[in-house]
């Protein structure tokens, strides 16, 4: 029986290859997140300098949201459900199409933060945002540490904030959401850490087993990541202004 030997230069240019391929799909997750970040940046800038967009979305003597605000705070979730319910049978151009819409109307919906902060509040808690996720990131990505085991605890955590959230709505209680803005800073603070580190784990995968993963769906793939990233990212933005935005 005849033995394949494989020598060190064939290892390493494997080896090479496979971190090639894990750091080209990393770059895409990053790339189509800063992108949405760019479409959702751009749209709350036009709608917040249109006085007409404006009066669409809000009522400006009782500062409420019209039903086409309402529409458009949740539709961003609507969106949400549908590229994660709908991933195996949408086509990447119809993925990525939904991610693009998603962009503009979170965009559209988070408008008011420039209506309702100050600038130099923004600026600030944006940059802090971008320090935090950014360590978080780097920490996930080099970690030993098996982060999975974190996962259902962080969803739960995800949940109850969702649900608080709604209800808050109704209480209109500033202190509770006082309190909840802490509450989403730590957990969206570990969210990234462990979408980082899922992401890296995911790319090394695709690699493994590239001959029976098609392209387009590795594509999807970068897409869905990237969306994980965006909304851990937008969270810890949006709670730390709750916490020291100061308003106009």
């Amino acid at each position: 029986m005849e033995q394949q030997n494989y020598s060190y230069d064939d290892q390493s240019v494997f080896v090479q290859q496979e971190r090639s391929v894990s750091k080209k799909f990393f770059a895409s997750v990053f790339m189509w997140m800063f992108v949405a970040l760019l479409i959702s940046t751009l749209a709350a800038v036009f709608v917040s300098s249109s006085e007409e967009t404006q009066a669409l979305l809000f009522n400006r003597e009782t500062g409420q949201r019209t039903g086409l605000g309402y529409v458009a705070m949740f539709a961003p979730l609507g969106l949400v459900l549908l590229m994660g319910a709908g991933f195996s049978r949408l086509s990447y151009g119809a993925i990525l199409g939904v991610f693009i819409l998603f962009s503009l109307l979170l965009g559209v919906s988070l408008s008011f933060v420039l209506l309702y902060y100050a600038e130099a509040s923004i600026i600030s808690c944006f940059i802090g945002a971008a320090v935090i996720f950014g360590i978080m990131a780097v920490m996930g990505y080099t970690t030993n540490i098996d982060l999975s085991k974190f996962g259902p605890i962080l969803m739960v955590g995800v949940i109850g904030l969702f649900l608080a959230g709604l209800a808050n709505m109704f209480i209109q209680s500033e202190q509770f959401s006082f309190i909840m803005a802490f509450v989403g800073i730590a957990v969206f603070t570990a969210l990234t850490a462990y979408d980082v580190q899922m992401i890296k784990r995911m790319g090394q995968g695709i690699e493994r087993d590239g001959s029976s993963i098609a392209h387009a769906d590795t594509k999807k793939l970068a897409i869905m990541a990237a969306l994980s990233l965006y909304l851990d990212f937008i969270n810890i933005f949006l709670y730390l202004l709750r916490i020291f935005g100061g308003r106009k």
